[in-house]
């Protein structure tokens, strides 16, 4: 078994670079991917519709499907459930349904004919924001000192909510290292002070998927001083014991908390027993009794101790922190794969977790175990081999890694594809650098086998595959330091063995943007303008913008600062304007920014504090004077406000440079001595400049001059070489020694040279005030062993080193032998020639040439002028491969050296012909004579024909309305014909064809077209059917079946009662079979049709009328009777009437007596006589009711009521007191018999309705 596994792992590194991980363009057949989905534990809001996310793509574009808790879920069944088109999302409508009915496992699954795709399951669950449980809190009364827990104990949301202590002003509590908010939500007070009383601790709860707050009744603490605890060494609230243990997941957050209670209050500090805390990841909150670690790794396991400490002692308390881990990737989740038929490549799902996860294979979602076997594959453990995959082999495989606290599930997918090569990079895309900034050029490619890239520029002499260039694995070619001869025209070659794609890009190599002049640094007094200049230079090709900012942020909106395009102008200049101001030139590429500051000054007599450049250093004394070295001192000048940060010592040489310093040395600005190393024979003098904050400050006074004695150069002439302008003479340079360097007076160089590989002499000459040495008369490229050493008149400097030189070249004398031609394909192929001896080479070899054209066409006799064509081959090779050849053709080449002086005689000419490649496209393909049944195709034979036409295919297939594409039809057609006529179909269809041409090698790239067969005149039948219409508020609605093969489909109408010829107005249909016709005048009637317009001349296809009625509907007006406001008025408007009503009564009953007698004689209509209540006649009234005293009249001194005082009641004259009104507001009942019992308001209640009077008790009783 160990022996299968070693075996497995060279494998899988050998097949490592066979296959990678390929974006497959959607044009091609792939299995499905699925590209977005909900997340793994999904809370929804139960206010919103429930969204569950499944996109996927592939080709074709995939089917979905859902399980439902393991189970299939019809979502047809549920007319809650909708499903997106054209993808797998679900909606569930809500309104109409519970939310707590959807919380259920779901998983998608996407599948095409090549494969299934799954989702992870997706666990829907509902946020939830409960409500605190109803509780009375009791007072909590405490003695001073003592320690006090105030719980909260929130109720369980999801997710679990945030809690906060706040008191009545919505304040939240102050915390501080007594008084903390645990994890859990408690406050707790490791010790309570008096002011600590109060009745206002509240605690709530922020839910944040609902975003409601939830609060709990206030607590009171009230904090008694009679008795205050005494002081006690600190003791843990939490957590109990002296250890406890954590577990936590790898890549979550730690947080562990430890709550002490002493007085006076303890101080908590944080260890690791087993390590060091990790600094970056750690962090100390709630006054250092929370530690927090981000991003947990297996290395923080171990026992942690927090330690509780005031002046009476201390406590620990021991976390022992397990981390487990859920399963996650180590390279990555396993990588779809894209093969070729034969090719081989493999899948790896490797993952980690503690406890070790288990690995599962699915294939399209099924347990590769129950799949159907395929010798082609080989499982093991978490790697499945494929070798020599064949076609038919595509799927996708589900890797599923799991262990105790998750899972992984990936899909990844092998297709099996063969491919030609194509190039998704944009075509002519320009691609702009900045010089000395590294440049990228895309050439992402696709095909199957996977395309190798190679790179050309410009004259595609040579591919770019050595210094400068970096050619990536993905095929970008990397210029790691961008120069501009690096612009142009840059073309990358896809290739692999089916076919062969070229794309053309360019690189333009832009100058930098440089600020040439930076803003200062200025102090100005408020009042005064200031000018902050900034100058920049930048590529003029690209359009700058100069911005302006203060202290990082915008410029404030004030008119006082002019912003021009190279300046920034501040006047009358307010302290509010200091600060830090920063010019930036941006422009498309890059940018350059400089920041000067701005100090505003009083402008009094007395001065803020001004810094300003230091003074120049004085006294300059040059002491403890040797041969070669000297100790030069001085005094700094004024600092002015700014410390000094270095000191610069210069000097200058006297003898060999007058007039020119140089800088020597610095030392820091606190030393005011510097040790300085000398050169022989300089007559030096020094001077100091001192640098602080503001910038450097002038020069010192030059010291005295210290003159160095001579002696022999220390050094010889660096950069010796040789080499040759004519092919008989040796040049030897050097650069030659300065002044300083010389040490002494007369210098001169002894050149020394001899041939090498020659036991001879060294000649030499001696060559003063030169730095070169012309030999002439020498032998044609030969090496020569060079030196050169500096003598001066104290002496000769150290041996020098030998270099190395040649004479000069001459143009090579002989041409490669024994050239041939490989033809490895139609369009490529591979030259072979002898190297040419070095001796005939006559110089550096700098390569070779291979010159090569096209002479004709092996199919056309007539010759092509086509310019010769040259690759440049460098280095020595012996072979070369000519890309981009036509096929069929004879060529003609040659090859030839060249070293650095030129080119050397071309070898014999040999020719070699392409073998035939696949054809181009059909130059035209054109439908005519359309039937009934019967279309005829004329075409025209490929222009490009790469090799003898040996016939063409015929593809073509119906289409029907929605485009849905029929079963293909293939016919096969001789080389001799250029049309056909196919019968045999279908009338007034459409149909698409394909045309193609073959040579021996294949078939080329096919033309299509599109033809459709005429109607049947003599049976003209209509595509349309159960045209009909309904008229809403938006428009009249038309909608219609629809079976033909036009999709050109549109809706007609016009008036009906039209005197004149109308028109028929159109409105486009757009693929569906209803429309809302909107622009449909109220009052008219319309006919309206739907019409399909075919192609070509064929006239269109009619529907039946149909006749649509518009109402005539008055201008649209918000109806007023249904607005809440308009309600609302008209039942105040009424309870107002209604207590004016009542009150009116109450003031008639005030008048004391109603004169009963002279109402019965003002109304003699017997409508108004009384009522007996025996047989319900009318009868008169009895002159003894006429003093009876009103039923709950008041007199006028104390309100109360007496009956035997007043005049007739009104109540009394209705039956029961029931008193009412007419429609007319009168009152019914007041000359109606009396009633039986004048105690109504002393007796029962009435279950009538109730008297004026009593309804104005109630009202006041309501009140």
């Amino acid at each position: 078994m160990e022996r299968r596994r070693m075996d497995a792992a060279l494998l899988v590194l050998f097949l490592g670079h066979l296959a990678a991980a390929l974006e497959v363009p959607l044009d091609l057949p792939q299995p499905p991917t699925i590209t977005h989905q909900s997340p793994k534990d999904y809370i929804i809001d139960p206010r919103e519709n429930i969204i569950i996310h499944c996109e996927a793509k592939g080709k074709p574009h995939p089917s979905f499907s859902w399980t439902r808790n393991g189970t299939h879920f019809d979502i047809d069944e549920d007319p809650n459930v909708t499903m997106r088109p054209h993808s797998g999302t679900l909606v569930v409508d809500i309104s109409r349904a519970k939310a707590e009915q959807y919380e259920c496992v779901y998983q998608c699954t996407a599948r095409n004919k090549h494969g299934t795709a799954v989702s992870n399951n997706i666990v829907v669950k509902q946020s939830r924001s409960p409500l605190w449980s109803k509780e009375k809190i009791k007072p909590i009364v405490v003695q001073e000192g003592v320690s006090l827990v105030l719980p909260c104990r929130p109720p369980a949301g999801l997710p679990p909510p945030i809690i906060f202590w706040m008191d009545n002003n919505f304040q939240r509590l102050p915390q501080s290292s007594r008084v903390a908010q645990s994890l859990n939500g408690d406050l707790y007070f490791s010790n309570v002070l008096r002011d600590d009383s109060r009745n206002d601790y509240i605690c709530y709860a922020r839910f944040p998927y609902t975003q409601t707050i939830q609060q709990k009744q206030p607590i009171t603490v009230k904090v008694l001083n009679k008795e205050p605890a005494d002081e006690r060494k600190p003791s843990f609230l939490i957590p109990s014991g002296p250890s406890s243990s954590k577990t936590v997941l790898r890549g979550q957050v730690l947080e562990m908390e430890c709550i002490a209670e002493g007085l006076p209050t303890p101080e908590v500090s944080w260890t690791k027993v087993s390590g060091d805390l990790p600094a970056k990841r750690t962090s100390f909150l709630h006054y250092q009794r929370t530690l927090r670690i981000v991003n947990v790794s297996e290395s923080d396991a171990g026992d942690y101790r927090c330690t509780a400490r005031n002046q009476l002692g201390s406590v620990h308390h021991t976390i022992h922190v397990m981390v487990k881990a859920a399963p996650y990737w180590i390279s990555g989740a396993p990588r779809n794969l894209v093969l070729a038929p034969g090719e081989s490549g493999v899948l790896t799902c490797r993952a980690s977790g503690t406890p070790k996860p288990s690995i599962t294979w699915a294939m399209n979602g099924i347990p590769i175990e129950n799949s159907p076997k395929d010798l082609s594959r080989k499982v093991e453990d978490d790697t499945i081999i494929f070798t020599d995959v064949q076609p038919g082999s595509s799927a996708v495989y589900q890797c599923n890694v799991s262990n105790d606290f998750g899972y992984l599930l990936s899909n990844a997918f092998v297709n099996v594809l063969s491919e030609p090569p194509r190039v998704l990079t944009q075509a002519n895309k320009v691609y702009q650098v900045i010089k000395n900034h590294r440049a990228l050029i895309d050439c992402a490619s696709f095909g199957s086998p996977i395309p190798k890239i190679t790179w050309f520029k410009d004259s595609r002499s040579s591919t770019l595959d050595g210094d400068p260039y970096i050619l990536h694995d993905n095929g970008t070619l990397e210029i790691h330091i961008a120069q501009a001869h690096n612009s142009g025209r840059y073309t990358c070659v896809a290739r692999n063995s089916i076919g062969i794609y070229e794309n053309h890009v360019s690189l333009e190599v832009k100058e930098p943007t440089r600020i040439l002049k930076q803003p200062e640094y200025k102090v100005v007094q408020r009042g005064k303008s200031v000018v902050f200049e900034c100058k920049v230079k930048h590529d003029p090709s690209l359009i700058p913008t100069m911005t302006w900012l203060k202290d990082d942020g915008e410029l404030p909106d004030d008119e006082r600062l002019i912003v021009d395009s190279d300046s920034l102008t501040i006047t009358d200049v307010t302290e509010s304007d200091a600060g830090m101001y920063t010019c930036i030139m941006n422009t498309t590429l890059d940018h350059d920014s400089a920041s000067a500051e701005l100090t505003v000054v009083e402008a009094t007599p007395t001065p803020a504090v001004v810094y300003e450049r230091p003074d120049p250093p004085t006294d300059l004394e040059l002491t403890d004077q040797k041969k070669r070295s000297v100790q030069l001192t001085w005094t700094p000048g004024d600092e002015h406000n700014s410390p000094i940060q270095k000191f610069l010592i210069q000097y200058e040489d006297l003898l060999h440079h007058r007039g020119h310093w140089h800088n020597l040395t610095e030392v820091p600005g606190t030393k005011t001595t510097a040790h300085l190393k000398l050169s022989p024979y300089a007559h030096y003098t020094f001077r100091v400049l001192a640098l602080n904050a503001v910038d450097f400050s002038r020069p010192s006074l030059s010291s005295r001059v210290y003159k160095t004695e001579p002696a022999a150069p220390d050094e010889n002439p660096t950069g010796v070489q040789g080499f040759g302008t004519e092919h008989d003479n040796l040049v030897i340079s050097w650069k030659p020694l300065s002044g300083l360097q010389s040490n002494g007076p007369g210098l001169h160089y002894k050149v020394m040279w001899r041939q090498k590989a020659v036991d001879s002499d060294w000649t030499t000459v001696t060559v003063a005030n030169n730095s070169k040495f012309v030999v002439s008369g020498v032998p044609t490229f030969v090496p020569y062993e060079l030196k050169v050493q500096a003598v001066n008149d104290y002496g000769a400097g150290p041996e020098p080193a030998i270099a190395h030189g040649y004479s000069g070249e001459d143009l090579p004398v002989a041409a490669p032998e024994n050239v041939q031609a490989i033809v490895v394909n139609s369009a490529l192929a591979e030259v072979h020639w002898d190297p040419v001896p070095f001796k005939l080479i006559r110089g550096h070899l700098k390569g070779f040439k291979v010159y090569y054209w096209r002479e004709r066409s092996l199919h056309k006799h007539n010759p092509h002028h086509v310019e010769k064509q040259i690759l440049t081959f460098s280095g020595n090779h012996t072979r070369g491969m000519l890309p981009g050849l036509h096929p069929f053709s004879l060529y003609s080449f040659n090859v030839r050296v060249y070293n650095g002086k030129g080119e050397g005689p071309p070898s014999p000419t040999q020719q070699f012909e392409t073998p035939e490649g696949v054809p181009g496209t059909p130059t035209s393909l054109i439908v005519t004579n359309p039937n009934l049944d019967s279309l005829t195709l004329e075409w025209s034979p490929p222009h490009v024909r790469n090799g003898r036409i040996t016939g063409y295919t015929l593809k073509y297939q119906q289409v029907n309305n929605s485009n849905e594409l029929g079963p293909m039809e293939e016919l096969a057609l001789p080389a001799n014909e250029t049309s056909v006529t196919l019968p045999n179909l279908k009338y007034s269809t459409r149909y698409k064809f394909y045309l193609n041409a073959k040579t021996v090698r294949g078939a080329g790239p096919a033309i299509s077209g599109e033809g459709v067969t005429i109607m049947d005149e003599a049976l003209p039948v209509s595509p349309f059917g159960n045209v009909s219409s309904s008229v809403g508020e938006d428009g009249a609605l038309i909608s219609w079946e629809y079976w033909g093969p036009e999709k050109n489909v549109y809706v007609e109408y016009k008036n009906k009662n039209s005197e004149a010829e109308e028109e028929w107005q159109k409105e486009l249909v757009n693929g569906s079979q209803n429309i809302v016709l909107k622009g449909l005048k109220g009052g008219l009637s319309y006919r309206v049709r739907v019409v399909a317009k075919g192609h070509h001349d064929q006239p269109p296809l009619l529907s039946d009328e149909v006749l649509v009625t518009v109402p005539a509907v008055a201008s649209r007006q918000v109806d007023i009777a249904t607005q809440g406001w308009f309600i609302g008025l008209m039942c105040a408007i009424a309870l107002l009437i209604l207590i004016l009503l009542i009150i009116c009564f109450i003031q008639r009953n005030k008048g004391g007596k109603y004169p009963v007698k002279e109402k019965e004689d003002a109304h003699t209509d017997p409508e108004f006589q009384p009522m007996k209540e025996d047989d319900c006649t009318f009868g008169e009234y009895s002159d003894n009711e006429d003093h009876k005293p009103l039923k709950g009249s008041r007199t006028p001194s104390n309100g109360t009521v007496k009956r035997d005082d007043s005049d007739d009641s009104l109540v009394d004259y209705g039956e029961g007191g029931d008193g009412q009104f007419n429609e007319d507001g009168s009152f019914i009942g007041q000359y109606s018999g009396k009633s039986a019992s004048r105690d109504t308001a002393e007796g029962h209640e009435s279950s009538e309705a109730p008297s004026p009077i009593n309804a104005m008790n109630s009202l006041n009783s309501f009140v």
